[in-house]
């Protein structure tokens, strides 16, 4: 993989001289205190301003801070007017824009598409801080109070939006975000590397439209430029039935309200690639694929679906290729994704001035977002699971980029002795996996040569070294240290990878579970778990074994919570069914269940839009998917993870009736659920009506792994 130049070795902005802000000033008050007659960048987002580094605007702040820059925090704006937006006046050279850690979408609304009552990202947890879709809106107020400022769209809202795509919330396919927003860039990932070698090419006057080359920036363009050789998508993947020769310069996407012209000059190089030419030619480093269109993929939805499969084939930093994707008379333009901080990168990013605190201007208001992560230390970034319903490896990547194990220990420290409030506990020692932490290919070349979207399904690769030696010192090398009473871990545990390591799996439960560890299986059936890219139960009662063997020896009670998706794709009712019958036989009671939210990019949302599966070759063999759609069918997988809660036995008494499955239906531990229904729930009265007879009360009973009385505490994933 190529390297990259260091972030921190630019020759630093002039405006260096006014020193290290104590916090990034949020008025023109705390602007005039710090010295500043104007800033050079201005930040805008939908999140409370929280300078601690698992908040993006902190993070992008500091390091840009870092670099000499006057940077500005716009928190929370009122997006009905551009006053707000005017109040730190006008940047000197862009406005950065982000909805914030969560996409707005995600943030306001549930998978049931109900409005959230509250925001953990707003002070006192109040709701309706930030508008749909803040990205765009944001980025329109802001052309709104100064039209010639550049806008650069990011964080993980634009990044998942950055080629056309399927929303959930409107039930259709949307432009890229950048086409919306109207900006003048996005930069996807968590985007340092990419910010700051664009602020400095700003301040040295280069006009941001000529700024094209940036790895992990995307950017809207009327042509091809001649000297790129383009390859067709479907000459990577070829959708649908075999089609006959193609002229080469004909575009088969061409929509007859498309102009193609730009993309169809004789003198452009216009390559379908067959077997004996793929390597040269993807290989090129002049080379771009031509996507499908946004007219073709919102019309067609198996070429949506192929779209989606070249778009994650192609997120490898080693190989990964430009993409172009017409919009009408133009076209996003997407380069490869940023080259990977190195260690040292990430500990100077970590080890920035954050106060780890939220904003004076926030006085005592509580930040639910904050409290949960307030003692928390994350020491990775990336992970190469590939999971097909989360959106981390979209936007972090799949190569891991960890810490210095003296870098953690040193923050560990400086939270010990300088945030208010800490009591010795560690609240969690991880980041986007509990447990990747310094593992990667044990081969360089085969790293940067492979296409695999993941690297632990359906085996875990030979190629992939495992090793948790360099965690297990860490943790050991943490609870040591002065002031810690414990290390607790609650990142979620790639399992399947633990039991690789069983002295690993013994260090955890020994010192770092709380009571309870939360893993994620998903599901319990082959059907759903390959179309998640989840490992099979086998894995799990491997480290269930391993969990009870040390907990026992360690003398303590230990339970796991395990976490699970209704309505995911490729889920059939039979499969739900089978899953609840697991439940029931382990002793597991969820209070809170997660259904299945099709967000943005996601290979499951291109699942769940179009019905093919894009984890294989999409032609006339294309699997065809089973969807779980509609309110009512949502409910019933919701239902049977919650087949305890008697408002549900209605729903699940008519579907296993429907089902052939009436012998669950009865008061044995045999059965499902009971052929009474219980006083005091919803649909008592109308079972009252028709049975004509006396229910019995409802009783709480408890016969497995989990405690009744800790059901409250195992709350689920929202």
């Amino acid at each position: 993989m190529e390297s990259a130049k260091n972030i921190f070795s630019y020759r630093k902005y002039w405006a260096q001289r006014f020193g290290v802000a104590p916090v990034l000033p949020m008025n023109l008050s705390q602007m005039e205190a710090l010295g500043w007659d104007s800033c050079d960048i201005i930040l805008v987002t939908g999140d409370a301003y929280v300078d601690h580094p698992s908040f993006g605007m902190a993070v992008i702040g500091r390091t840009l801070e870092a670099q000499g820059f006057r940077v500005g925090i716009i928190s929370q704006p009122d997006w009905r007017s551009a006053d707000d937006f005017q109040s730190l006046g006008k940047p000197n050279l862009f406005f950065g824009v982000t909805s914030g850690n969560m996409d707005s979408m995600v943030n306001r609304y549930t998978a049931d598409r109900k409005i959230r009552s509250n925001d953990a990202y707003s002070p006192n947890g109040e709701g309706g801080k930030r508008p749909d879709r803040s990205v765009i809106v944001y980025s329109q107020r802001c052309r709104e109070a100064y039209k010639d400022v550049p806008i650069v769209i990011g964080g993980i809202e634009a990044s998942l939006r950055r080629i056309a795509h399927y929303d959930y919330w409107s039930d259709k396919v949307r432009h890229s975000v950048l086409v919306d927003a109207k900006a003048d860039m996005l930069v996807y990932g968590n985007a340092e590397r990419q910010v700051v070698a664009l602020a400095h090419r700003l301040a040295a006057k280069e006009p941001i439209e000529t700024i094209t080359d940036i790895r992990g920036t995307a950017f809207v363009r009327k042509t091809i430029p001649p000297e790129f050789q383009v390859i067709e998508s479907t000459s990577l993947d070829v959708p649908g039935p075999a089609h006959g020769r193609d002229n080469p310069y004909q575009d088969p996407y061409a929509d007859p309200m498309e102009d193609t012209a730009p993309t169809e000059a004789p003198q452009q190089v216009v390559v379908r690639l067959d077997s004996k030419r793929r390597s040269k030619h993807e290989s090129a480093s002049n080379a771009v694929i031509r996507m499908p269109s946004y007219a073709k993929v919102k019309s067609n939805k198996e070429l949506y679906a192929h779209a989606s499969r070249i778009l994650h084939k192609e997120t490898n930093p080693g190989n990964a290729k430009a993409l172009y994707q017409p919009h009408g008379d133009r076209g996003v333009w997407i380069n490869p994704p940023p080259i990977p901080l190195t260690t040292k990168e990430l500990d100077a990013v970590f080890e920035l001035p954050y106060t780890r605190q939220p904003h004076p201007v926030y006085g005592n208001a509580n930040i639910p977002a904050y409290e949960m992560i307030r003692f928390s230390i994350n020491i990775m970034r990336g992970c190469f699971g590939g999971c097909t319903f989360c959106s981390i490896t979209e936007h972090e990547g799949r190569i891991i980029q960890s810490r210095s194990e003296d870098s953690i220990i040193r923050e560990i420290e400086t939270l010990r002795d300088s945030v208010p409030g800490f009591t010795g506990v560690i609240s969690d020692l991880g980041g986007p996996t509990a447990n990747m932490y310094r593992l990667a290919c044990k081969s360089e070349q085969i790293e940067a040569a492979c296409k695999r979207l993941s690297c632990v399904h359906p085996t875990i690769c030979k190629n992939l070294n495992t090793d948790h030696a360099p965690l297990i010192h860490l943790y050991r090398r943490a609870r040591q240290l002065k002031g810690i009473k414990k290390v607790v871990i609650a990142s979620g545990l790639r399992y399947d990878l633990a039991v690789q390591s069983p002295e690993y799996v013994k260090e955890l439960v020994t010192h770092h579970v709380g009571g309870y560890l939360k893993i994620a299986p998903e599901h319990t059936e082959s059907g759903p778990l390959s179309k998640m890219m989840k490992p099979g139960m086998e894995a799990y009662y491997r480290f269930k074994e391993l969990f009870d063997q040390y907990s026992k020896a360690a003398g303590k009670e230990q339970y796991l919570i395990p976490y699970f998706i209704a309505a995911h794709p490729g889920t059939r009712d039979e499969d739900m069914l089978q899953l609840a019958l697991w439940l029931k036989q382990n002793g597991f009671r969820a209070d809170q269940v997660q259904t299945f939210l099709p967000s943005p990019m996601a290979t499951a949302t291109a699942m769940y839009y179009s019905g093919k599966n894009p984890l294989h070759r999409l032609d006339k063999h294309s699997e065809t998917v089973s969807i779980p759609k509609g309110a009512k069918t949502r409910r019933l997988h919701k239902a049977f993870l919650r087949y305890h809660d008697p408002d549900n036995w209605p729903l699940l008494r008519e579907a296993l009736k429907n089902m052939g499955r009436s012998d669950l239906i009865g008061n044995g531990k045999k059965h499902l659920v009971p052929k009474w229904q219980p006083a005091g729930t919803d649909a008592h009265a109308s079972s009252r009506r028709t049975s004509g007879k006396t229910t019995k009360p409802f009783r709480t009973q408890h016969s497995g792994e989990i405690p009744t009385t800790s059901r409250k505490r195992a709350a689920r994933r929202g």
